[in-house]
């Protein structure tokens, strides 16, 4: 991995999710969207976490 901590490993997913929020988002309101956004990335920084071993 590089030292600067990115990767094809982060930046594909990311990417992936950010255009997949935008086609589901678009009949949702601004309020949803912030919600779901927020709620994937706590489950992303949990998943982090667990496969790192917590550290």
């Amino acid at each position: 991995m590089p030292a600067n901590g990115l990767s094809l490993d982060i930046i594909v997913p990311v990417l992936m999710y950010c255009a997949l929020l935008w086609w589901v988002g678009r009949g949702m309101s601004w309020t949803a969207r912030l919600a779901t956004a927020a709620v994937t990335l706590v489950l992303v920084i949990c998943v982090l976490l667990v496969e790192r071993g917590w550290r």
